[in-house]
């Protein structure tokens, strides 16, 4: 039974805060289930300044009947086949230099915060795969420890990453699950317009100016990486969601999918989800977005202004447009074994 250890400074399944996270947990899941032994290593406390989780972690676990071990300010449980150990930041090297040893895993993928020690460490022990979830310092940097092999969440990624040296670049695109039985097919003709993370970098400004120039339509805004609803609260056509993980309803209930990126987003897993749900996409031309928007929406300059999108959003056909999107984001719910095993990835 090969064993795959997935190390990184963030925290452990099932504690989500945005694309990467799910990516990783993902992943972990389906090698999990293909009767591979997978440990999962992260931190109990961010790898930026921030209040420390293990108590929010232990009374989730608790809640939903999860067992868990506690020992020296570490926790340790079971997720969905995987074996979830949660340390803190600075006992990250320790506990990974123990595993190495302990386990000898025939792979280690690692990605984010700090994640080019992880790389080196693990590089002198075993194969090791680092992921490149975005085309940040912080995407990019488990390249600058040289494992064996980077993955690439989208060709602008690969693109930009280059050929660093004593690293085989590879594309490999996030892994998806299809939506649930009765989860698409509602009807939505006048449902409203949804848009995840309304912050400066996804394009809130542009969102401001919407929501004002287009009084009758409905909006809905998710928040994502931190609470902007009182900068929202005046619009009477918008309704302001607070974080959820579960977006199945939402994306059911919506129409249409905005995606106002400034900045260069790798591949926007949300507009893959919507377009599982037939839901399709308005995006921006910057980074992966419009890889990820492919046939299942429209693709707008960076620099466009307000009479393009309100425009756009006129224009489309939801649902002709919808369908596109479905079939076109099937191909990402695949099986990421047979994936992992071509990109040499499992013991020979």
């Amino acid at each position: 039974m090969p064993t795959a250890l997935i190390a990184w400074r963030r925290t452990p399944p099932p504690f989500l805060i945005g694309g990467a996270e799910v990516t990783q947990q993902l992943l972990a899941e389906q090698l999990a289930a293909a009767g591979w032994r997978v440990v999962y290593l992260g931190a109990h406390q961010p790898p930026w300044d921030g209040p420390g989780q293990l108590a929010e972690i232990t009374t989730y676990l608790d809640t939903n009947h999860t067992p868990h071990k506690s020992a020296s300010g570490a926790v340790r449980y079971w997720w969905n086949g995987v074996d979830c150990i949660a340390v803190a930041q600075d006992r990250i090297p320790a506990t990974l230099a123990a595993l190495l040893t302990d386990i000898r895993p025939d792979v280690v993928f690692t990605s984010q915060e700090g994640s080019a020690d992880i790389a080196a460490e693990a590089r002198t022990h075993t194969l090791t795969a680092g992921i490149c979830h975005s085309v940040s310092g912080t995407g990019l940097g488990v390249l600058a420890g040289r494992p064996h092999v980077g993955l690439a969440v989208s060709e602008f990624v690969r693109h930009r990453a280059g050929r660093p040296a004593g690293t085989r670049m590879s594309l490999w695109y996030p892994p998806f699950t299809q939506p649930g039985p009765g989860t698409v097919n509602a009807d939505r003709a006048d449902g409203p317009v949804l848009m995840i993370n309304p912050i400066p970098a996804k394009g809130s400004q542009l969102m401001h100016g919407l929501i004002q120039a287009m009084p009758d339509e409905r909006f809905t805004l998710v928040e994502g990486w931190w609470n902007t609803a009182a900068e929202f609260r005046q619009y009477p056509n918008v309704t302001y969601v607070p974080r959820v993980y579960d977006m199945a309803p939402l994306y059911r209930s919506h129409r249409l999918l905005l995606v106002p990126s400034v900045v260069e987003d790798a591949f926007p897993r949300v507009i893959v989800e919507a377009a599982l749900h037939s839901v399709p996409t308005i995006g921006t031309d910057r980074g992966g977005i419009p890889e990820a928007v492919g046939a299942g929406g429209t693709v707008l300059h960076a620099d466009a202004d307000l009479t393009e999108w309100a425009a756009a959003i006129h224009a489309m056909n939801h649902r002709g447009v919808g369908e596109r999107a479905r079939l076109d984001a099937a191909r990402y719910t695949r099986p990421v074994l047979p994936e992992i095993v071509a990109l040499g990835l499992t013991p020979t």
